[in-house]
């Protein structure tokens, strides 16, 4: 890796670290810049797991309170997220490059929609929840169980679905969301990063670069959180969503 090799992923790691603690999205960033430098698809989405994964670990440092009140709900749901990450982390540690990439335009896909309608997944669930109380546990974990699957293969845009979820739970205060959405994003990308780890898939140079990048993004997007336009940002991470799924889906299919 040469030094302009390493200065693209320490500028997608800044902007990738900066666009999650102000929004998410930063895999959009980091996950095209480490397949850029030459890693291989599967290795790039094992590094980008590993360069993103100090976020939502880092922000629980901030939910003690909000988690404390959420102790009944929490081991279901934290059994049923680190169940599905280990689940897509195997998936992952199997996967091909040939057969990853076929599938990396349907999953930027996914995750520009969930970013594009994230209001509207919402309201959806908060709606569903109100309508049908019977149950909504069991279908709250069983979600969750599925998110864990994807975040462990693809963590783009889980975040955003993990909150629409735990509206099923009835929880509606805004910091007891993003506090369970942090622990179990944190749960189920550190059970697919120990298998990652373990099948050497990870490639480290790269990854460590992206990292440092990411934090100081991460630092710096905090302190900008409140003087950027939030809808600004979310406008640049679903435009660049959309084009990446293009590019990428003309790469791969064309």
């Amino acid at each position: 890796m040469d030094i302009w090799q390493g200065l693209l992923l320490i500028g997608a790691g800044a902007l990738g670290g900066a666009a999650n603690a102000i929004a998410g999205g930063g895999t959009f960033f980091t996950f095209p810049a480490l397949l850029a430098v030459g890693v291989p698809p599967v290795a790039a989405n094992a590094s980008n797991s590993f360069a993103i994964w100090p976020g939502h670990a880092l922000a629980l440092l901030s939910y003690g309170e909000e988690l404390g009140q959420r102790r009944k709900e929490l081991p279901r749901l934290m059994a049923a997220a680190v169940c599905g990450g280990a689940l897509g982390g195997w998936l992952m540690v199997h996967s091909t490059d040939r057969y990853f990439m076929q599938a990396v335009p349907w999953l930027l896909l996914s995750a520009t929609l969930a970013f594009a309608f994230k209001g509207h997944m919402l309201s959806f669930s908060h709606q569903l929840f109100s309508a049908h109380p019977g149950g909504k546990g069991a279908l709250a974990a069983f979600l969750t169980f599925a998110l864990g699957i994807y975040g462990g293969y693809f963590n783009a845009g889980l975040g955003i679905m993990l909150l629409a979820t735990l509206t099923l739970s009835g929880i509606e205060d805004t910091h007891e969301l993003n506090g369970v959405k942090n622990l179990l994003a944190t749960g189920i990308t550190t059970v697919s990063l120990v298998l990652l780890v373990a099948s050497s898939v990870i490639v480290w140079i790269p990854a460590l670069v992206t990292l440092v990048g990411a934090i100081v993004g991460g630092m710096l997007g905090g302190r900008l959180a409140r003087r950027i336009p939030r809808r600004w940002l979310e406008g640049t991470v679903i435009g660049l969503g959309s084009l990446l799924t293009v590019v990428y889906g003309f790469k791969v299919y064309a």
